[in-house]
């Protein structure tokens, strides 16, 4: 009788004790506890303490200017001006002359006498632009300006040595560029095979010269334009005052070859003058002499050969001037370029002779000017 009391009072203690075991053995177990859906949640197990990040510079919300120097550093501008000038001096028959020391060079700016820096003269390849006219007005298919024109183009592409860089440019209402600078003739040639019809009427040769110019402003060396055609300007959208200014202002000599002088002598014969052409001459006239070029004006085809080798004399052998100019102003003034030839230790003319001794006239060739730079802040 006795044994009864103590089981149920072992039985109440183990109840009473049930609770305490409950949570540590739930704790203890690793099973996954099911959600009230019914379906199996996995609880994720701690991760272990990790570093924290390091600290990073914040964004700014808005920008800032960074912090000007000290007025301990020191600060450089340079205002030294260097002025190259490419000379030619040519004979009465247009042929080069060497070996003239520098002591008989003078240079004048805006009649200004300046000391020759630099001084030399040889023999470098060319870079030639030949802008070619062929509008449906003056080079019709088959016509004696065309057949004139493409016997000129081909002509002085085979006067060109391998090192020689050469572009094709044709123009009608705009200047269209067949090929680009390049060594490789055979391509000009392919290029030039294009110009068999003409494609409209205008001939805009004030466009055509100052854009040619202005891309070729930074081109290093012996550099020139080539034009060939009659020089009538028919709807350019710059006058011949603007496009007179540009070229001087590019630095790029202009040579100039008049084509079908035969058809306007034949015409003036039958008393049909055409004063359009003769203002055309003149202003092809103006442009070889203002940048530093020579202008011809054939009336055969025979003369060709001769003209070319001219050019090719007068670009390829040249004297080459630099100076540091007296005027250190930096206006953007356009400034005038005069070279001489002057007795040594003297202002007198040159005086140059021939084989028998007897004197001829020469000319110097030499670019009108250039723009001065203006101030940059």
């Amino acid at each position: 009788m006795t044994s009864r009391p103590f089981l149920s009072a072992l039985a109440l203690t183990g109840l009473l004790a049930l609770p305490f075991f409950i949570p540590a053995i739930s704790a203890q177990d690793p099973t996954p506890a099911p959600s009230q859906n019914g379906e199996t949640v996995a609880k994720p197990k701690k991760k272990p303490d990790e570093p924290p990040p390091p600290d990073q510079q914040s964004i700014p919300s808005e920008f800032k200017k960074a912090k000007e120097p000290s007025g301990d550093n020191p600060t450089y501008r340079s205002t030294a001006t260097t002025v190259t000038v490419d000379v030619s001096v040519l004979d009465d028959h247009n042929h080069f002359i060497p070996r003239i020391p520098q002591a008989n060079f003078r240079v004048l700016e805006d009649g200004v006498p300046q000391e020759i820096s630099q001084f030399g003269q040889g023999e470098a390849p060319m870079t030639i632009c030949m802008v070619i006219e062929f509008s449906g007005r003056f080079q019709a298919y088959w016509s004696r300006g065309w057949y004139e024109t493409r016997q000129a183009s081909y002509g002085f592409l085979q006067t060109l040595k391998p090192d020689d860089a050469i572009a094709v440019v044709a123009y009608d209402l705009r200047p269209t560029i067949l090929s680009d600078f390049s060594t490789d003739k055979r391509g000009a040639e392919e290029a030039m095979s294009r110009l068999t019809i003409p494609g409209f009427s205008e001939s805009n040769v004030f466009d055509a010269l100052t854009d040619m110019a202005s891309r070729m402003e930074a081109i290093e060396g012996r550099k020139a334009i080539l034009l060939l055609g009659t020089g009538l300007d028919t709807f350019s959208k710059i006058t011949f005052d603007k496009a007179r200014k540009s070229l001087q202002e590019s630095g790029v000599p202009i040579y100039t070859i008049s084509t079908l002088q035969i058809a306007r002598m034949m015409a003036e014969s039958r008393g049909a003058m055409d004063m359009d052409f003769l203002q055309a001459d003149n202003e092809m006239r103006t442009f070889s002499k203002e940048t530093g070029g020579l202008s011809f004006f054939p009336r055969f085809p025979g003369e060709y050969p001769d003209i070319f080798r001219q050019i090719e004399n007068a670009l390829r052998d040249q004297y080459s001037l630099a100076y540091h100019p007296t005027n250190v102003a930096k206006d953007g003034k356009f400034r005038r370029i005069k070279v001489e030839l002057v007795q040594t230790n003297s202002t007198e003319p040159l005086r140059m002779v021939n084989e028998k001794g007897k004197p001829f006239k020469y000319q110097v060739i030499a670019k009108a000017g250039y723009k001065a730079p203006r101030e940059v802040e």
